[in-house]
């Protein structure tokens, strides 16, 4: 069966993050059944990787403020969290379905495919983002 996305209901949860006055900072997008929907939320990054075990997949938007002494504004991330015991056909899917997330989180600075979680941590993340970012002043002093 083809996977379906519930856009209205995504695009509400992507716009909350995408909101410098709320508290969300993430939400993930996960399947339910055949269809994608908007997952859990949240305020802080690490409630966000204790979503990221070993047999889910899913995606997740996440803001990030990052800058420097110049600076400072939000940037954000699309995560595709596939878990290690996740099978091989459920992996393939994952990138094609990836498409119908994209037509809701059509905004973010960079694209992540994680599944090593060392890799979601957020400093790392953050220092992906930096360098996406273009101008860094940090070696500057004021």
């Amino acid at each position: 069966m083809a996977t379906k996305i519930d856009k209205e209901a995504c695009r509400t949860a992507y716009n909350l993050v995408r909101d410098d006055g709320s508290a969300v900072i993430w939400v993930t997008f996960k399947y339910d059944g055949s269809t994608i929907v908007p997952g859990e939320q949240g305020a802080e990054y690490q409630d966000f990787i204790q979503e990221c075990t070993d047999d889910v997949r899913l995606f997740a938007f996440v803001r990030f403020t990052t800058g420097d002494a110049m600076s400072k504004r939000s940037k954000f991330a699309l995560i595709t969290w596939i878990g290690e015991n996740v099978s091989g056909l459920q992996r393939a899917k994952t990138g094609t379905d990836k498409t119908l997330v994209k037509e809701v989180v059509q905004n973010f600075a960079k694209e992540f495919v994680i599944s090593d979680r060392k890799e979601l941590e957020e400093d790392f993340i953050k220092s992906e983002l930096k360098k996406a970012g273009g101008a860094n002043y940090d070696a500057q002093t004021e």
